[in-house]
């Protein structure tokens, strides 16, 4: 069990971080690939992938909701549309078909996951989702142990667009829930009753999936701690096997949507990490356990067994079994990754449209990892997954590390970290500040903002 929070620790390290679901993070990203590259590497790991008896990763990504939830930070298009899915299957599609004839593969492609993400996939009518995995399937094959997983929005998700993606081997389904409190749900424009949430994790498990997960917010508009204790109450009566509990991030420069409400109505500082560790202590003592930055799992669930056999893995879409590589990202705003190379696909959907139909890969931007980046990654991944890393050996170590025991010192000193002088172990009352810790290998960040701290000096 997670140790107490100390809250003088908390407002000395209470200072802005990345959340390091990749590394360098986007906003350092500053050498963009060729698409020639991009194939070559990907083309590579599916090598690599299938000497190993594994395949790739694909991530497919589902703009469409039939209305703004205005905490979102996600890439959406609003409509009421119905009949706007089936064009967008279509491109989905052209776009996996460029793909092939650019690997030039004669064999089909294994796929080991695929993941529908969003935006609502379950915008998308049974027919549509037929139609769009099967089209994925026609030019891969699942490999012997495959996970398919898909997110939903409980209140446009039908028994029978739960049965089609079961029949098409989906047995993972991730539920926004958010907050049960009327008054914190009014004001975000995410209105759904527990009724609601039950009846569709009920209808999930009947139709066949093995493990259901909840998505949380807590710093949300009007939530208090006691609103908090409730929809924790709440979920935890549901049962689902994974649970990510993550921290709202307010950028209304970025995402208008958020002007609904204002900065007086967020908690904040010390009232929204409290907000975390009451939702936290409640969890732990209903049994789950912790994997992760966020994250938690039942014991009987695949990303606890993953954390205690050392494959949990960290990527654009939060905690996974096992690292799967290469990740293809098909659809708009979609990211891929072949270790040595991130990309991203055009964010506006005429530009996605657009290029895919040119018959082009529809890149915005990315980034081509050198070998200090790829050290870097490294470390943070095992910060990130295990709580723990090592730089012993040679191929571990960059100019960069050499300044990391001097940044650690102080959280070694505060008891957050065991320092040797060619390891770091976050201890249990240092894994709320797991950011802190990754900063300090942070080298891009280091330069590039050079007085960004890991802790605040005025403590």
């Amino acid at each position: 069990m997670t140790a107490p929070l100390n809250l003088t620790l908390l407002r000395k390290y209470n200072v802005p971080g990345p959340r390091y679901t990749s590394y360098p993070t986007v906003p350092y990203w500053d050498t963009d690939p060729t698409v020639k590259d991009w194939i070559r590497t990907i083309s590579e790991r599916l090598d690599e992938s299938e000497k190993s008896g594994t395949g790739a990763a694909i991530y497919v990504h589902v703009p469409f909701c039939k209305s703004l939830c205005t905490y979102c930070g996600c890439n959406t298009r609003i409509t009421r549309n119905s009949g706007a899915g089936t064009p967008y299957v279509l491109t989905v599609l052209k776009e996996w078909e460029t793909y092939r004839k650019m690997l030039g593969r004669d064999q089909l492609i294994p796929i080991t996951e695929l993941h529908l993400g969003g935006g609502t996939p379950t915008f998308l009518s049974p027919e549509d989702l037929r139609i769009l995995v099967e089209g994925i399937l026609k030019h891969g094959r699942k490999t012997e142990n495959a996970e398919f997983s898909v997110e939903a929005d409980p209140r446009v998700t039908t028994k029978e667009q739960l049965e089609t993606l079961t029949g098409l081997g989906f047995r993972r389904l991730s539920l926004g829930i958010q907050d049960f409190d009327p008054k914190v749900q009014d004001i975000v424009n995410r209105v759904q009753t527990f009724d609601e949430v039950k009846r569709v994790t009920d209808q999930a498990r009947a139709a066949g999936f093995t493990s259901v997960n909840y998505d949380l917010i807590y710093g949300l508009p009007l939530q208090t701690l006691q609103s908090v204790e409730d929809t924790i109450d709440q979920v935890i009566l549901l049962r689902p096997d994974r649970i990510a509990f993550y921290g709202y991030a307010h950028v209304p420069w970025i995402k208008p949507g958020q002007r609904r409400f204002t900065e007086n109505d967020l908690p904040a500082g010390d009232d929204k990490r409290a907000l975390y560790e009451l939702g936290r202590q409640r969890l732990e003592q209903a049994g789950y356990l912790e994997v992760g930055m966020d994250h938690f799992a039942l014991s009987t669930d695949s990303l606890w067994k993953a954390s205690l056999e050392g494959t949990l893995h960290r990527n654009f879409m939060g905690y996974t079994s096992r690292y799967v590589a290469p990740l293809i990202g098909l659809g708009v705003s979609s990211i891929g990754d072949s270790w040595e190379i991130f990309t991203q696909n055009e964010k506006h959907l005429e530009a996605y449209v657009a290029k895919v139909e040119a018959g082009e890969i529809p890149f915005l931007r990315g980034h081509r990892l050198n070998s200090e980046d790829q050290v870097i990654r490294k470390h943070i991944l095992n910060l990130m997954t295990r709580f723990s890393t090592s730089w012993e050996s040679a191929d571990l170590q960059t100019d960069s590390m050499k300044q990391v025991p001097e940044k650690l010192a102080e959280l070694a000193r505060d008891g957050l970290v065991k320092l040797s002088t060619q390891s770091c172990e976050i201890t249990e009352l240092g894994r709320p500040f797991i950011r802190n810790i990754c900063m300090a290998f942070d080298a891009r960040l280091a330069r590039k903002a050079p007085t960004t701290q890991l802790f605040s000096r005025t403590i």
